[in-house]
């Protein structure tokens, strides 16, 4: 065999470099997008002035909302723990066992280690990765952020309405303490990663410290890579805002804590178009599910839609939902029907990241849609109940929505279907209010809806029910 001098061999290596150089500077490759996710608590579909609240003032949001894409017809759960696993997971909260309520402070049960994260999907792929502000997918070690994907967490590991020390007193009280809270009415922790460093959390300075948190990550960050999941926990019952923001709305209480968000919200922006890294920077803004009604004015608003927090009423689960990535997602306003059971797939796809294997997801990829290539790829939406294990509620297939059980939790009380087995029928495009009950007049539609249902359930497996597993009971509400 020939041999070829190493001083060859070199110059050889040398021109390969040097043409590879010339073809990078030409064509420069691309680094993968940043992913920020800002999620509210509670706030409802009506609640910011871009989906079309009269005297609340939301003006970074409504810039936001200018500058990217706003989603009409965007879906979570009922409730705060269903929800947030589905937009860690992509798969329907009945697949991990954290459907059908939320999770407590004596709660054992928890996201499952097996379960794959958007976090553990970026990971993978070399992103830095952090979770600020509410957790509330189990307090166990072995649930926590840190074990989820991310590389540090900082925030409240459940609702701020938990750990109350009112739990004894008559339910007027607690009630009272609920609409006219101090801080020291709930003995919620602030954790750093596995630690807690504040008891009880001052509330009245998370929704900055959150934010200057998220800032800092971002800017330890800035050079690679970066998932920011930044969950605060306002406007979730009881209401607190810093004194800057006190009286400052004309909503009052809520408005001020929806105003102080907003406010921050234009301060992470700010810090992007700082680094220069907003045009390689996807912000989703979105609620993890309808405003909790039982509050009264301190409540928010579902604006035309029925219902509220707890029930499947549009209401309860469709959400305000605002993409922005200057320079790739064009302004407008999307009517296609979205989910966060999307944002994992579109998360991955964006980054060339592999789906997780060997999971059945539920969502789609919406990047196309985002890119303004094509109409969003979701056609049907499953609901499940805030009951029991979870129950199938209703089903949407793009205009139509069946209720299978008409729901009562969340909204004014319904009378229950007079027949056994009977639904209703709703046009969402024509009738998003859901007053107009069509199913004497479709049942064509009905069937269909029904077989769609039928056809879901079988791909259902029973799983350990983990939000039922507690120690000692205690509730966190009057």
């Amino acid at each position: 065999m020939r041999r070829i001098p190493v001083s060859v061999t070199a110059r050889v290596a040398l021109a390969i470099a040097a043409a590879l150089s010339v073809n990078l500077q030409a064509q420069p490759l691309k680094a993968p997008p940043n992913f920020v996710i800002v999620l509210t608590d509670d706030q409802g579909y009506g609640d910011l002035g871009s989906y079309g609240h009269p005297t609340l003032r939301t003006p970074n949001l409504d810039r936001m909302a200018a500058e990217g894409q706003r989603w009409t017809s965007f879906y979570t759960a009922p409730v705060c723990t269903p929800s947030r696993a589905q937009l860690m997971t992509g798969r329907l909260a009945v697949r991990t066992g954290l459907a059908g309520g939320v999770l407590f402070p004596d709660s054992t049960g928890g996201l499952q280690p097996d379960e794959i994260t958007v976090a553990e999907v970026l990971k993978a792929r070399g992103y830095a990765t952090a979770a600020v502000g509410k957790w509330h997918l189990g307090l166990l070690p072995e649930y926590m952020p840190m074990q989820q994907g991310f590389d540090s967490y900082f925030g409240i590991p459940y609702s701020n309405d938990m750990d109350q020390t009112s739990a004894g007193l008559p339910a007027d009280e607690r009630l009272r303490r609920y609409m006219d809270a101090t801080i020291d009415d709930f003995n919620v922790p602030l954790m750093r990663d596995g630690r807690i460093v504040e008891r009880p959390a001052q509330q009245t300075t998370l929704t900055k410290r959150y934010t200057d948190e998220g800032i800092a990550f971002i800017k330890a960050h800035r050079n690679r890579p970066f998932f920011l999941y930044l969950a605060h926990n306002l406007p979730h019952v009881p209401l607190f805002r810093s004194k800057e923001f006190e009286g400052k709305s004309q909503r009052g209480l809520y408005g001020d804590a929806v105003e102080e968000i907003d406010s921050n919200v234009g301060r992470l922006l700010s810090t992007l178009r700082e680094l220069k890294l907003e045009r390689n920077t996807i912000v989703l803004f979105m609620s993890d599910n309808g405003p909790w009604a039982t509050y009264l004015e301190q409540g928010g608003s579902a604006g035309p839609l029925r219902g509220a927090k707890g029930s499947t009423w549009e209401g309860g689960v469709r959400v305000p939902a605002i993409f922005w990535w200057p320079g790739t997602i064009a302004p407008g306003v999307t009517t296609g029907i979205g989910s966060e059971l999307d944002i994992l797939q579109t998360f991955a796809s964006l980054a060339g990241a592999p789906a997780p294997a060997g999971k059945v997801l539920d969502g789609h990829d919406l990047s196309q849609t985002l890119r303004g290539n094509a109409p969003s790829p979701r056609h049907t939406l499953f609901y499940y109940a805030n009951s029991g294990e979870g129950v199938l509620s209703a089903v949407r297939h793009d205009s139509f929505k069946a209720h299978f059980v008409v729901p009562t939790a969340g909204s004014a009380p319904v009378a229950a279907p007079a027949v056994p087995g009977a639904v209703e029928l709703y046009n969402l495009d024509q009738d998003p209010s859901e007053k107009f009950d069509l199913a004497a007049r479709r049942p064509e539609v009905i069937a269909e809806l029904r077989r769609l249902a039928d056809d879901h359930q079988k791909t259902v497996v029973p799983v350990k029910n983990q939000i039922a597993t507690r120690t000692q009971g205690r509730g966190s509400r009057p």
